[in-house]
């Protein structure tokens, strides 16, 4: 999944399990991509893996995001 856009959504969520995480970048025509993956809960039946990609502008734009919700 590549990342359109960042949109805040106000909900409560509750803390996730830990998970393996990832992360990757290539390279794609002139363009340089960011890649987490995150993989299935140990023990578990499945290896699900997510992914989401995101390119230099949405990578600017979370990091402002971050800095502003954790007053970095």
């Amino acid at each position: 999944m590549f990342v359109e856009k960042w949109e805040k959504e106000n909900r409560n969520f509750r803390r996730q399990d830990i998970r393996k995480t990832t992360y990757s970048t290539t390279i794609i025509g002139n363009e340089k991509l960011f890649q987490i993956q995150t993989y299935g809960a140990e023990g578990s039946t499945t290896s699900a893996k997510q992914t989401i990609q995101f390119d230099r502008h949405r990578a600017a734009e979370l990091v402002a995001i971050l800095n502003q919700e954790f007053n970095l």
